[in-house]
């Protein structure tokens, strides 16, 4: 309510002219209106803040139906271009089903050839059931005649060995042969009463000379004999020392010192001790003839264990091996030796009984220093 100034100047005379009844009639309906006021003041401020509200809300309905305008902008794009390539799958789809009827035709047409192929395949299994038992027939074959060559070129070696051997059998038959002749003349000269200990000790001798050449006999008819396929744990530090052994007095008579490089435990690996023993004379007997005109003859065995192979090289002091001829030192029949001299199978027998045992071996040729074969053989663990 707005009032002017003249107004206001009337209404001032007009309380002065109250008396103090009126004045308080006329303050508390002054009082009345000035509430009525500022209740219209509050009710029009809770009215703005609420259009204010409703702007506001307004406005983010707008800005989300701006969102979902382009929304479905973007949706009717969307199905655009699914309803394009839902034409362009149906094209295709019409395409392969044409292509399925031509598969169906070719298919018919294969399984008529497959009838035909299988008939045929029929046929070939029979032969190459024929064929695979003549393939194991001929194997069986070739594993007897290796085995024929492996017998006949230990008793090629037990040939070579017969010198060495006679000399270490004539050792202890000569000792049998003073130890009887000495009990015999105790005997004679009637000492067999007053001196029975020293005539037992005689015999004693003789009987342990008799078991020495025993043990000699033994060794060879163990080598000579033919060897079986099975395969057992064995110490191979053993298999060398009778190798050696049997080519002791050869190697002696030649002047050829043997060394071995052994560790303190011995090595123990799969395989066939007469075999390998084979395997270490045929090698001994390589470097035995390689040595012939060198002036310091030594023969080096050493083995190292691994974790899975035993590493065994035999080195000598040779002149070591032609040059290009280090890889056909294996093959059956080839030797460098003159003609009559050697028959070129024992390397080649070597080689075939270190595949046999799953090892490996080969040559390091060093040309006027000699040669070195180095062997690997499946070491033996025990799981116990």
């Amino acid at each position: 309510m707005v009032v002017d100034g003249s107004e206001t100047i009337g209404a001032e005379i007009a309380y002065r002219e109250m008396d103090l009844p009126h004045l308080r009639q006329a303050y508390e309906l002054l009082l009345e209106e000035k509430q009525t006021l500022q209740m219209r003041v509050f009710q029009s401020e809770e009215r703005r803040r609420a259009f204010i509200h409703i702007l506001s809300d307004l406005n983010m309905l707008n800005r989300k139906l701006a969102d979902q305008r382009k929304a479905m902008i973007h949706i009717l794009a969307d199905y655009e271009h699914d309803r394009s390539r839902l034409a362009k799958q149906t094209e295709r789809l019409d395409n392969s089903r044409r292509a399925l009827m031509h598969l169906l035709q070719d298919s018919h047409q294969s399984n008529l050839r497959l009838e035909n192929s299988r008939k045929a395949m029929i046929h070939i299994m029979s032969d190459l059931k024929e064929t695979s038992e003549e393939v194991r027939r001929r194997e069986l074959e070739l594993r007897e005649k290796q085995e024929q060559l492996v017998q006949a070129g230990k008793l090629a070696t037990l040939g070579e060995l017969t010198t060495g051997v006679a000399h270490e059998l004539n050792n202890p038959l000569n000792n049998i042969g003073l130890f009887i002749g000495n009990s015999i003349d105790l005997i004679e000269l009637g000492m067999a009463d007053t001196e029975p200990e020293r005539i037992l000790q005689e015999l004693a001798n003789a009987m342990q000379q008799v078991r020495k050449a025993t043990e000699i006999i033994s060794h060879l008819r163990t080598f000579g004999r033919a060897a079986s396929v099975s395969r057992e744990p064995m110490v191979i530090n053993q298999v060398i020392e009778r190798a050696i052994s049997l080519m002791q007095e050869q190697l002696r008579l030649r002047q050829i010192e043997v060394r071995l490089e052994f560790p303190a435990d011995d090595m123990v690996v799969i395989g066939n001790a007469i075999q390998l023993e084979q395997v270490f004379i045929n090698l001994l007997t390589n470097a035995r003839d390689a040595m012939s005109t060198t002036a310091h003859k030594i023969v080096t065995i050493t083995c190292t264990q691994g974790a899975k192979w035993v590493d065994i090289s035999v080195r000598d002091t040779g002149p070591g091996i032609p040059e290009g001829l280090e890889q056909r030192i294996f093959d059956p029949f080839f030797t460098t030796k003159e003609v009559g001299a050697g028959t070129g199978l024992g390397l080649s027998i070597t080689y075939g009984i270190i595949k046999e045992h799953q090892g490996t071996i080969m040559v390091e040729n060093h040309p006027g220093e000699g040669a070195t074969f180095l062997i690997q053989l499946p070491t033996w663990l025990d799981e116990s």
